[in-house]
């Protein structure tokens, strides 16, 4: 699995840490890219190429989608991982551009933004429902992903007539 994360100002990394750094510091994009990382979409899709290690080499083949920044579900994963990626005061000033609130995020609140998070990137990448159904069926051998599917789901079919 992919390991995404917005990491604050002065933190050192790991040297098997592979880091990211957008030069044009545009935080809505950092957001948008964020979101889809994050997204198990994509983390299902880069498992089909990846084993062991993760580097930058199989990092550049992933099929991130470019919506127009207008596009509804664009915005939508903004504003989602936006807030999840913004927990503390280490990220009041990248939630402010971005324009999202910053601070701790009920459990509850948290999974439904992580949910409706995946069902977006689903729409975005334009699977289908039985694709969609098929990346949580073949993810992981052994989870129990039916529940996780469902809420999936809901959110999958709101958004069907929102784009």
């Amino acid at each position: 699995t992919m390991r995404v994360a917005l990491t604050p100002r002065k933190v050192f990394h790991s040297n098997s840490s592979q880091v990211l750094m957008i030069p044009s510091r545009n935080e809505i994009d950092e957001a948008f890219l964020l979101g889809v990382l994050s997204s198990i979409p994509l983390d299902w899709y880069a498992r089909r190429f990846v084993e062991v290690n993760f580097n930058f080499f199989l990092f550049n083949l992933l099929p991130i989608p470019c919506p127009n920044n207008n596009n509804a579900l664009y915005r939508r994963i903004v504003e989602l991982s936006g807030r999840l990626a913004s927990k503390d005061e280490r990220f009041k000033e990248w939630a402010a551009s971005v324009g999202v609130k910053h601070g701790y995020l009920q459990p509850d609140e948290k999974q439904d933004k992580i949910f409706e998070l995946d069902a977006v990137v689903a729409h975005l990448y334009e699977l289908s429902e039985p694709q969609l159904i098929h990346i949580y069926e073949t993810f992981h051998e052994g989870w129990d992903y039916t529940d996780r599917l469902n809420q999936v789901l809901d959110y999958y079919k709101s958004w069907k007539n929102k784009k």
